[in-house]
Parts: C-alpha cells; sequence; structure tokens
C-alpha cells in the first residue's frame, strides 16, 4: 500500500512539473524510444495523440497516466525536440519462467492455473507488485487445506533480453488438527450427540493417523450444515447458527473451534394442505406424502414429498412441476401448518430421443429398449425405465439421461441418453483354481454385442478334474421386431464324477443341441420354450454305488433324449449383475418327451428380492426349490440328473455336493429334491472407489437334498453363517467365503475357507 501512494505521490509531483514547465506545440512527429518487446501501434493506441495536434501540459499529463496504466512500462517520459514529440520508455520485464518447488498437496498445474487468475504466468509483464498477490493467493490456497503454516518464498532471477524468471519455494507444513469442538447454547442433544453428525473429529495424543481430526474450512461449514438439517429434520425450525469461532495456537499446529447455536421450539405438524392445480386426484396426491398431521416437523420428509409429486406429475407429461412447500408457523402452540402449492406447468412432450457415445451399438439396439418414445407425453416413469433397460443389456458401463428445451418452445423437450460402451467381445484364456472341480482352464471367444446389432456369438471351451465343455451358442434378443428372442445351442460335455472328492464314482458323456424362443408377456414378465436333442452314455467306477450299478441294469448305459423346456420369469431388478434393488421370480421346467430311452420331469423354483437398505448397503434374499421325478415306464430319476448342494455356490461352509444321501463310502449320491436359501446383507468395501465389480456380505445360508425315499424333513435342513467377497475380474469371477456351520451332523463334511478363481459367475 505505502508503495502505491508513493507512486501516486511522485506520478503527481512529475505531472504538476511538466505542466509548469511545458511549452504548447503543434506535433509534426511522435518517436517511440526504448521499445523492446510492445509493439509501437500499441503504445501510440494508449498514447491517444497524433500528429497534427496541439500538445498542452493537460493533455500530455493524460497520455503519461494512459501509459502508466497499462502496467507495461517503469518509466515513461514525453520530450520535445523542436516540432517532434518524444516518448521515452522504460518496458517492465517480462516472466520467462515460473519454477514452483515444494508442493505435494495441490498439484503444480492447479497452482499455476489459480496464478493466472491473479494476472501472474508466463509471458506477461512482470510486477513487482504483484509479487504480494501471489504470495497471499498460495497462501490462501493452502489456508483452504488447514495449512497454517505455509510458507511462501519467491526469487527474481534477472535474464537477458529485459526478462526474469520466478523461483516459488513452499514450505507445506502440516495441517492444523483439531484439537477441541464446543458447542454452546445446545441442550436438547449433547455435544457427544452433535459431533457424531460432523466428519470433523478431535486428535488426541495418542492418535497417530487420524484423518478426520485434520481442520478443513470447508469439512467443517459442511459438518455446520450438517448440524442444521439434524435439528431441522427433528423439530426445531428456529434453530440457528449464531457464530462460529476458529481460534488457532501460535505455533498453527492445532485449532479450536467455537459453535454457538439457538435450538428454538419443537415443532409438530398441525395440518397438511395440497392446494394449485393438482392435475392428479387428490387422494393420490396425499399417499406420497411422506408426513402426517401430528409428525414432528422434519425439513426432509418435507423435501422427500416435494419431490414424489413432482414425480408423479412428470409421469403425466408435466416435465417441469414445481411443488413448494410454504409453512404457517404458530410459535405459541409450535405448530406448524403445511400447505403444498402445486404449479404443474405445462404438459410437455419428447420431440427428439438422442443417443451418445454408442460407437459400435447401432441406434436400433438402444431405441428398441426405450419406453419413451418420440413425439410421446414426456414421462419420467417412461424414461427411468428406458434407462434400467439399456443398463440390462450388459453393453454400457453407465446410462445418463440429459434433457433440454426446445428452442421458442414451453411445452416441448429433446431428450439425449449418454452412454459409456463396454468392451463387448474377448478372447480369453484363464486358468483358475475351484475347490470341487481342481484346476479350471478356460478359453473362449465371446462376442456379447456382435457387429454392434445387439445379438451373442460364444464358442467356449471349460476344462477341469470333473467337466470338459465344449459349446457354441447363438442369441438373438430381438428375432422378431416384438422382441421375440431366439437362442441355439450345440455342446459337448464329459463329466467325471469320480474325480469331485464328495461325489460316487461315475463318468459321462453327453453331447446336444437345443433351440428356444423367449415371449415378452410384460415389461417384467417374459415366458421361454425350447426344444432340444441330448445323446447320453456314461460309465461306472469299480466303487460305484449299488444305486447307479442298480440303474445301469434296468435301463441300460446310453440314452436318447428328446426335452421340452419353459420357463416363466418376473424380473424388477435395475441390474443384472450386482443388483440392488428389485425382484427375480423364475419357474422352469424340462421334460423328457415319452417315447424316447427315459421319461422323466424337473422342476425349478427361484425367488430372489433385494431391499435398499441405508446408502449403499443392500438386503438380499434368495430361495430356491428343485424337484425332478420319472413317469411312464421309467421309474427312477435317472442318477446322473440329481440334483447337489453344498459349497460356494449354494450352503458354503459345507464341502462342494457333499449334502443329502450318502453312500455306504460316505459318497454323495444325490437326490430328486433340492431346497437352499440366502440371506444376506451386502455392504460397500470401506476405502474402495471400484464398488461396481467388487461386492461383500455377511450371509446366512440354508439347504439340503433329499433322495427319492426320503420325506422333506425341514430339521435335516443345514446352515451356516459367514463373510463373502466376490470380485468380477476380466478372467471370471474370484469368490472367498469364510463360514462356520450353524447346524450338522456327525457325517456332515465342513469346510470353513472356499475359494474359486477363473470359474463361471
Amino acid at each position: 500500500m505505502m508503495r502505491i501512494l508513493l507512486f501516486i505521490l511522485l506520478l503527481g509531483f512529475a505531472c504538476a512539473s511538466l505542466a509548469a514547465e511545458f511549452t504548447p506545440f503543434v506535433i509534426k512527429d511522435i518517436e517511440l524510444k526504448g521499445l523492446k518487446r510492445i509493439a509501437p501501434a500499441t503504445v501510440l493506441n494508449y498514447l491517444a495523440i497524433k500528429e497534427g495536434e496541439t500538445l498542452t501540459p493537460e493533455r500530455a499529463s493524460d497520455a503519461i497516466r494512459a501509459l502508466f496504466r497499462t502496467g507495461f512500462f517503469n518509466e515513461v517520459n514525453l520530450l520535445a525536440n523542436g516540432d517532434v514529440l518524444v516518448v521515452s520508455l522504460v518496458e517492465r520485464p517480462s516472466i520467462s519462467k515460473i519454477k514452483i518447488e515444494g508442493n505435494e498437496e495441490i498439484d503444480t498445474e492447479d497452482l499455476t492455473d489459480n496464478l493466472k487468475k491473479v494476472g501472474f504466468a508466463e509471458g506477461r509483464v512482470f510486477n513487482r507488485s504483484m509479487l504480494e498477490k501471489v504470495e497471499q493467493e498460495l497462501e490462501r490456497q493452502y489456508f483452504a487445506l488447514g495449512k497454517y503454516g505455509v510458507k511462501i518464498n519467491t526469487t527474481i532471477d534477472e535474464q537477458t533480453r529485459n526478462r526474469v524468471a520466478i523461483s516459488i519455494e513452499v514450505e507445506e507444513g502440516e495441517v492444523a488438527r483439531i484439537r477441541r469442538m464446543n458447542i454452546i447454547g445446545n441442550q436438547a442433544f449433547t455435544d457427544e450427540r452433535l459431533l457424531k453428525t460432523f466428519q470433523s473429529g478431535t486428535f488426541q495424543d495418542w492418535q497417530l493417523f487420524a484423518n478426520s481430526s485434520q481442520y478443513y474450512k470447508q469439512k467443517l461449514y459442511a459438518d455446520i450444515e450438517n448440524m442444521r438439517s439434524f435439528y431441522h429434520d427433528r423439530g426445531y425450525i428456529n434453530f440457528n447458527i449464531e457464530s462460529t469461532q476458529v481460534s488457532i495456537t501460535p505455533d498453527k499446529r492445532e485449532v479450536f473451534v467455537t459453535v454457538n447455536v439457538t435450538e428454538g421450539g419443537k415443532f409438530k405438524i398441525k395440518q397438511l394442505v395440497l392446494s394449485g392445480d393438482l392435475i392428479v386426484p387428490e387422494q393420490q396426491l396425499r399417499e406420497l406424502l411422506k408426513i402426517s398431521n401430528d409428525d414432528i416437523y422434519s425439513r426432509k420428509l418435507i423435501t422427500e414429498s416435494s419431490t414424489a409429486i413432482s414425480e408423479r406429475l412428470g409421469e403425466e407429461g408435466y416435465a417441469f412441476a414445481n411443488v413448494n412447500a410454504i409453512p404457517d408457523v404458530d410459535e405459541q402452540n409450535q405448530e406448524v401448518s403445511l400447505t403444498f402449492f402445486v404449479d404443474p406447468g405445462k404438459r410437455v412432450y419428447v420431440r427428439r430421443v438422442n443417443f451418445e457415445g454408442n460407437i459400435k451399438t447401432h441406434d436400433e439396439v438402444l431405441r428398441r429398449e426405450l419406453r419413451q418414445l418420440e413425439g410421446g407425453w414426456y414421462s419420467t416413469l417412461k424414461l427411468n425405465r428406458s434407462k434400467v433397460r439399456l443398463q440390462r443389456t450388459g453393453f454400457f458401463e453407465d446410462v445418463s439421461i440429459e434433457t433440454s428445451p426446445v428452442a421458442g418452445r414451453t411445452d416441448m423437450i429433446d431428450v439425449s441418453f449418454k452412454v459409456t460402451e463396454r468392451p463387448s467381445g474377448s478372447i480369453s484364456a484363464s486358468m483358475g483354481y475351484g475347490q470341487g472341480t481342481g484346476f479350471i482352464v478356460t478359453a473362449s471367444i465371446n462376442q456379447n454385442n456382435f457387429l454392434g446389432t445387439g445379438q451373442k456369438v460364444t464358442a467356449e471351451i471349460d476344462n477341469s478334474q470333473v467337466n470338459r465343455v465344449y459349446s457354441f451358442s447363438f442369441s438373438d434378443p430381438y428375432y422378431t421386431i416384438n422382441g421375440v428372442s431366439r437362442s441355439m445351442r450345440l455342446y459337448s460335455r464329459k463329466t467325471n464324477a469320480a474325480a469331485a472328492t464328495s461325489i460316487a464314482g461315475y463318468t459321462s458323456d453327453v453331447y446336444g443341441t437345443n433351440l428356444s424362443y423367449g415371449i415378452p408377456l410384460s415389461e417384467y414378465r417374459s415366458a421361454r420354450f425350447g426344444v432340444g436333442y441330448e445323446n447320453t452314455h456314461f460309465r461306472l467306477s469299480g466303487t460305484a454305488p449299488n444305486e447307479y450299478r442298480t440303474f445301469k441294469s434296468n435301463y441300460g448305459d446310453r440314452f436318447n433324449t428328446l426335452k421340452l423346456s419353459s420357463s416363466w420369469s418376473y424380473d424388477t431388478r435395475n441390474r443384472i449383475l450386482f443388483a440392488q434393488e428389485g425382484s427375480h421370480i423364475t419357474l422352469s421346467g424340462d421334460l423328457a418327451l415319452p417315447g424316447a430311452d427315459l421319461s422323466f420331469y424337473k422342476f425349478d423354483y427361484r425367488h430372489q428380492v433385494f431391499w435398499p437398505l441405508v446408502g449403499d448397503w443392500v438386503m438380499h434374499l434368495d430361495a430356491n426349490y428343485a424337484l425332478g421325478r420319472a413317469y411312464g415306464e421309467t421309474t427312477r430319476l435317472p442318477f446322473y440328473e440329481n440334483y447337489y448342494a453344498g459349497g460356494g455356490q449354494s450352503v458354503r461352509g459345507f464341502r462342494d455336493n457333499s449334502l443329502g444321501p450318502v453312500d455306504n463310502l460316505g459318497r454323495s449320491l444325490g437326490g430328486n429334491r433340492r431346497f437352499t436359501g440366502t440371506a444376506e446383507v451386502i455392504f460397500p468395501i470401506p476405502f474402495s472407489e471400484d464398488q461396481g465389480s467388487t461386492r461383500v456380505s455377511a450371509f446366512v445360508d440354508f439347504g439340503n437334498v433329499y433322495g427319492q425315499s426320503q420325506a422333506l424333513d425341514w430339521r435335516e435342513l443345514r446352515s451356516s453363517y459367514g463373510i463373502s467377497f466376490v470380485w468380477i475380474t476380466p478372467v471370471g469371477a474370484l469368490r472367498f467365503s469364510w463360514a462356520w456351520p450353524l447346524h450338522t451332523l456327525p457325517q456332515d463334511r465342513t469346510e470353513r475357507f472356499q475359494f474359486s478363481i477363473g470359474a463361471p459367475f
């Protein structure tokens, strides 16, 4: 500030002296001296004096001020050489380089960008007074991060051609820690309860790493707003933050925070009124309210009620509906009457639906999943459903919706779906190990979105100690324009049950083909019908159980089977993989037709439910019941069609396929009925940013397998509890589970830790 005042005084003195001694004259020519970098045209433009003008002391003073105001010059002198005006200039140096060292908390690029905002950058004119602004700006940035002990040291290195290099050395210091936080004026809630709403915490001497105690101004402001919301959601409508004091210790390493509050009284809801142009019947809107008469006043529930009404109006085409909750406060009785004023605005329809980001996928593939159509009334329900259907294709990592008004129209908008495509094709080979399956070698060529058409083509080889599978499949989800799908598959499967530690020994060779069609019945319901042929040849080991030998003697060891299959499903999940909400019900059955070598049927029912809890926490319930029986001349379900349970895919904590009937050697025979279930709470992984491909849960499993001669006794169910981790990797799913059996019998084979790597998900 002193430098600026001195400069003004000197400039005034120079101008006064010039006015006293200067004799006016007519300018014949203008000569510029001292220019090195600045163009003459720039000087003449700011000088604002032309040849042929009469130069007076006043005009000269104005010209000098104008040139000084540019900030380009350290000295400006106007001299008269006869009738020639000589402008003598001393340019300020330019900044050739800015070097910043010692900064770790803030990137150099971010620092230089912020310095540009105050006019300090390479190529700009250097002004020594600007260094003070630079230091203040850098300190401001570090103060915002809680580093009050920061030190900024600047060095000026003069270079040739009137240039300077600036070196800025930053000593960041440590983030100040919060030593104590005091709340004054609270009576309804204790300090401890209120401080639980804060992300910030206090530092204790025994804490080595306590990031929550580091002081950040922005985080403190957010904490204070959280406390304000805490009170407003519990009836304290007049709650107010009177002041916030932050004091720093002399060493600038610790902070003391004091918040002064006024709670006010606790208010209840007296009545709720709906007014305005309701459009939708009032009773339907009242059912959307999250708050009722005599409830404690809650700003959160009021906001949710307004949002719910707006979304309901959006389903009717009123995209820009506005719902305001107007309170009428009765201070004496501590009651609030709320009026929800509904202004639906104009009904809006969609002019165009656009897609962005689909580089490979054809527009047609996306458009056929839409429920919001061009030319139709805008509907938030249909838009959200369209988004879910696009997510469920599996072709996209992310789907977002943007709406924009049409210029000159208030009743029309355009909708844009922005998608981020995921790799739709892969050629992979992997190795892994699974308990119960042994070593696994997998090779596959998979194209989920073949040539951008949405069709799926897969050629796969799976090789383990138990199974060796070769298959080729083709699926078209839109075989017809109405959404009828068609799938075809050719496969060969060799099974060596003797290699599985829990199953009685046999080997089988199976090859076959099937063709199926899926039919959409409604938005969430679908049915599938198919037909398939299968040839089976099995061989028994020397230690095969009597049940297997009896079956072979009665029916032989080679069979041709013609199967009809059908299924019905109801699916409201928001995603196929790692769903967070919705349910999935499946009824399916296979029928081996009479007239072939064997006749039997199999039935399967599965019901899954996903309930969002708090944040990213999800409750998942899963129940499965399967039944198989023979009919006609076949009196027993083929043993190679039996069901098994136990292991990482069903009842964890028990060895793979170990539950149910066993032979005299303790090996599993499987059964014609299976019942399993799971209840688990899924929660996000702490400190992990990748929640889309990983999942952790605490679970309880139960289930068992029953033979044809056994009664379905619920007391025979086995159960376990534990923790599970699933990670979807590019080469397959990685599963870990730690389980502790709850209900066991002496013959049960338990296994607490189970895992599989590279096995299909």
